[in-house]
This record gives structure tokens, sequence and C-alpha cells, in this order.
């Protein structure tokens, strides 16, 4: 389990993107980080991975996060991680030298799927390919946690329609995968928790399955903890229209 209590991060300047944050994650979950952009989703990955110094404390099952345990978590991040000037091939031989863990299998298998070069050196692949080789390089390190920042850039509906399937067959039992995406309709049927922040805030943590039993949808949920308001749609066009100048 990752244990996270009283996470803050303040950057320079006073701007804070995490108040006070307490969250659990466990084996076999799928959560959705949701939020409006600036909420703080991928400043709370980061601080997890301890690419950001922060206040509070974040474990893995009981210990801190180091160089003797982060093996267990990997990271897809739509800031990209890979190495450009070298092929698909290449990244595999480095992962296999790095990572006990790491599926082959799996990695062949997602390399065609997504119809990916191997032999190509990264850089020379298209934006929407760069995301997709970041994402299968996270989910073949053979990590425990996996923590996906916007994955499906530049991919169409039908890649990722398809690609949903997948990762839901994929998935071992104690695999958690948590997804940082703004796509909330796609992956209502994906996901088994979804976590909501805002100006750094935790404003909701729900299962999916008591949101059924509800008879809420997730878009439902996710409007109501930020007070959607759809009639300022109608505001904003009544000031624009010739009528209202």
């Amino acid at each position: 389990m990752i244990e996270i209590k009283d996470l803050e991060k303040t950057y320079a300047g006073g701007s804070r993107a995490l108040d006070h944050i307490d969250l659990e994650l466990h084996p076999g979950e799928i959560v959705g980080l949701f939020g409006p952009n600036g909420a703080g989703k991928t400043t709370l990955m980061k601080c997890i991975f301890g690419y950001l110094r922060y206040n509070g404390k974040i474990t893995l099952d009981g210990d801190p996060v180091t160089r003797k345990n982060i093996a267990r978590l990997s990271f897809g991040t739509c800031e990209h991680s890979f190495f450009p000037g070298i092929t698909a091939d290449d990244h595999a031989l480095f992962y296999r030298d790095h990572f006990e863990t790491f599926d082959e299998r799996r990695f062949r298998v997602l390399m065609d799927f997504f119809g990916l070069p191997t032999d190509r050196k990264i850089r020379h692949m298209s934006a929407g390919q760069q995301n997709q080789f970041e994402v299968i390089m996270a989910l073949c390190q053979g990590a425990d946690y996996i923590f996906l920042d916007e994955p499906f850039a530049g991919n169409d509906i039908f890649n990722r329609e398809d690609f949903y399937k997948v990762l839901l067959g994929m998935l071992g039992p104690g695999e958690m995968l948590m997804l940082s995406t703004h796509l909330i309709e796609e992956v209502s049927g994906l996901i088994s928790r979804a976590v909501l922040l805002d100006k750094g805030k935790i404003i909701g943590d729900r299962q999916i399955s008591e949101l059924e039993e509800e008879g809420t949808s997730l878009v439902g949920c996710i409007k109501a903890a930020y007070s959607y308001r759809p009639d300022r749609v109608y505001e904003a066009l009544d000031q624009l229209s010739p009528e209202g100048q």
C-alpha cells in the first residue's frame, strides 16, 4: 500500500500546489485522478516519486520511497522519460538490465498492438507514437504501482477504446494503476475509484461501485463536486451575441 499523510507542496512565490493531502492507494485498484488544470494532479504524482521536495509523509508498505524500492513504482508522464536517441529495442534491453521484473512479453504485445516500430529511434516517431511508447514502458517495467499522467494524448478514439479493453485484461490482480486524465466519460468503465482534486485539496474520493448503487454517473458526481454551472455557457453567449453589444 502507498500511504500519503499530510502532504503539502508549496512552490517558490508561495503558490500552494498540494494542501495537506491524505490518501491511500491499494494493490488491485484502478484509480482515476481528476481535476481542472492546476489542481495538483501532476505535482501529486511527482511527489510520490520524490521528484519534488515536499512536506508530509509518503510510504510504500510502511517504508519511505527510496532507491531500494522505487522499482516497484513506474511513471508514464506526458513530459516523457524515454531516451529519444535510441530505439524501442534498445529501451527493452536497458529495462531488462535494470529491472528484474521487466515483462518482455507484454512489451512485444503492446508494441504490436500500437503498430510501433522497434528499430526506429524514438525521436523519429510521431508525437502520438511517443506518448504510446511512454505508456508501454511504464506498463512493462514490472512495477506494482503504475502512474500514468495524461497517457492518451495524441491517440485517436478508436485506439483509446481498444486500449482500455487491453488494459482491463492485462493488469494482474496485484497491480495498481492511477490515471490522471480529462477523458472522464471514456475511462468511467475502466476505473474502480475516482479521486477528485481541486486547488491542491481532495474534494472527493468515491468507489465507482458506490456511485452505481446510488444511480449516479461518474460525470454527474464530478460536476456536482466542482459545482459545475451549465448556465455560464449561455451567459457568455449572451454577452458575445451582436444583441449584447
